[in-house]
């Protein structure tokens, strides 16, 4: 197996594991607060702050610019020791000063975030955002030394760390259960409830983070504080992210109206904790298959282009959305089906799920778009071109804007419900995601002269033509266990056994007609899940 192949098994499996453990940690949350409480949504938003601030500082500096730069300090007589030195003492005071700011601002992002709140819902999320705000300290740490472990080929431990995170907040959230009780239907939180609740969410990123350390000496670099910073090229720096760092606070301030929309719906109904699970499982398929099957390829068209071979970057392109469009096709029908049995893991009652399968199944409508989006996108970057998709991801941002204004406008004249505020946000958002593609790839054509959409499309379409009688047949089967009113939408475990089983017939399904229609990428995607299973080469 080549070393890009041992890497994508290595990022797969623990994306894998990864994302069925944080599946879990989401079940034993929604069981320790409630789906669609006043104290479940005001942990959301609190729990969000950190990650929102963090992505501006990590996809806009640390993804785009500082994996390169460690790579080309390797070539320095010391081995990059002194660069990496200058950029984690400077990486370190700049996250530090962040979380203390952003610690001491918790009641105004609070608010920013979730005007719609009552007095009581903001308070609570406040003093849950005191405790969760100082994690971009250690989420920062972890980007950089995780993102050092990847430049110096050590991909394991960036890759399975937060597999840990999850199982120190299930041991915390089941502590709080066994402490305090389900908390969902209680509107009295003390500060010993949120110390354990949002405590235990930060602890988990701060053992995350330490578990990294630990693998630290595999990379060759000894560090030690240096503040003489003119060394670590800040100009050069600032000139290769400053296109992404603008892109990443666009979509960051598109999430912020979103979560200022979402804030006004009452509680009782579908609200940010619900649409956070529902993008939980929107992620899984597009993880797994789009991060882990696509990056390599990725690694491939990026040569094509360093070497100036436009023609073999087209092939490039092509093969990569087939291979992709395959198993995302077959996977959004699958998930669609199985909507259902999947929302109620992460709901307290049949209603809820319905409810919630109605916002997985808006995002979804966004799921392959995407993975073509992932393909065009990073072809930009191969070219070194990262001005060009901020321009297009600004028109996805504006368009994000107004469909959630449009959405709440609609709610607040009545004609739409509160249970379907979110729902619409959501679909507003897959709609945005359609017209990104659309743009990025005429872009895309024109600079390259042409990329053979058609011949993809053509792909997608069979695709899609085998995808449809799958789903049929996986809805004849949730109707067989019994639909809404069946065992599969009873209970948290017996929805996620229910999901399985739907998502198998469908599946299979979709890989007999693909079959019987000699789809010439079938043979391709069968050695890809031959080099996934254990001793396998």
């Amino acid at each position: 197996m080549s070393s890009i192949g041992r890497a994508s098994v290595l990022i797969g499996a623990g994306t894998i594991v990864s994302r069925l453990t944080g599946f879990l940690r989401a079940v034993v949350l929604v069981s320790a607060v409630g789906a669609t409480t006043a104290g479940g949504n005001a942990f959301a938003i609190a729990n969000q702050l950190p990650n929102n601030i963090y992505a501006i500082i990590s996809t806009g500096l640390l993804s785009a610019v500082v994996v390169p730069q460690i790579v080309k300090a390797a070539a320095h007589d010391d081995g990059g020791r002194a660069f990496v030195s200058k950029l984690f003492t400077l990486g370190t005071v700049v996250l530090l000063g962040t979380a203390v700011l952003a610690t001491v601002a918790a009641p105004w992002l609070v608010a920013l975030y979730a005007p719609g709140y009552p007095p009581q819902q903001q308070a609570l999320a406040t003093a849950f955002a005191y405790w969760c705000l100082p994690q971009i300290l250690f989420y920062g740490l972890f980007a950089l030394v995780g993102e050092s472990l990847n430049a110096r080929r050590v991909y394991g431990p960036y890759t399975w760390a937060p597999i840990v995170n999850n199982i120190v907040s299930i041991v915390g959230f089941l502590a709080f259960i066994w402490l305090f009780g389900p908390a969902g239907s209680s509107t009295q939180w003390t500060p010993e409830m949120v110390a354990v609740l949002a405590g235990t969410a930060t602890l988990g990123i701060v053992v995350q983070t330490g578990i990294l350390f630990a693998f630290w000496r595999r990379t060759g670099l000894h560090i030690r504080p240096d503040f003489g910073w003119r060394g670590v090229g800040l100009g050069q720096i600032g000139k290769l992210a400053g296109w992404t760092f603008l892109m990443v606070a666009a979509g960051q301030l598109a999430g912020l109206v979103q979560s200022q929309v979402m804030s006004e719906i009452p509680k009782g109904d579908p609200g940010v904790f619900v649409a956070q699970n529902a993008w939980l499982l929107f992620m899984l398929p597009y993880s797994i298959i789009v991060l882990s099957i696509g990056t390599p390829y990725f690694t491939q068209l990026s040569e094509h282009a360093a070497a100036g071979r436009d023609q073999e970057v087209r092939g490039d392109i092509g093969r990569s959305i087939r291979t992709l469009g395959l198993f995302v096709v077959g996977a959004t029908a699958a998930l669609a089906v199985a909507a259902v049995p999947a929302s109620r893991i992460f709901t307290n009652s049949t209603e809820e799920a319905i409810d919630a399968a109605g916002v997985l199944l808006c995002y979804l409508v966004s799921l392959i778009p995407l993975a073509v989006l992932f393909v065009v996108q990073r072809s930009f970057y191969a070219y070194d071109d990262t001005r060009t998709p901020f321009f297009f991801t600004i028109v996805q941002c504006a368009l994000v804007v107004l469909t959630a204004w449009g959405a709440l406008w609609a709610f607040h004249e009545g004609v739409l419900p509160a249970g379907q505020l979110v729902a619409a946000v959501a679909l507003g958002q897959s709609f945005s995601s359609v017209v990104q593609v659309v743009v990025a790839t005429w872009l895309l054509q024109r600079r390259l002269g042409g990329l053979r959409v058609g011949s993809w499309l053509l792909a997608l379409g069979r695709f899609a033509l085998a995808a449809v009688p799958a789903a049929a047949v996986g809805w004849l089967m949730f109707q067989l266990l019994g639909g809404v009113d069946g065992w599969t939408v009873s209970d948290k475990v017996l929805g996620a056994v229910g999901a399985a089983i739907i998502g198998m017939v469908v599946l299979v399904v979709y890989a007999a007609i693909l079959a019987l229609l000699r789809a010439p990428e079938l043979s391709v995607a069968t050695g890809l899940v031959r080099r996934f299973l254990p001793g396998r080469r």
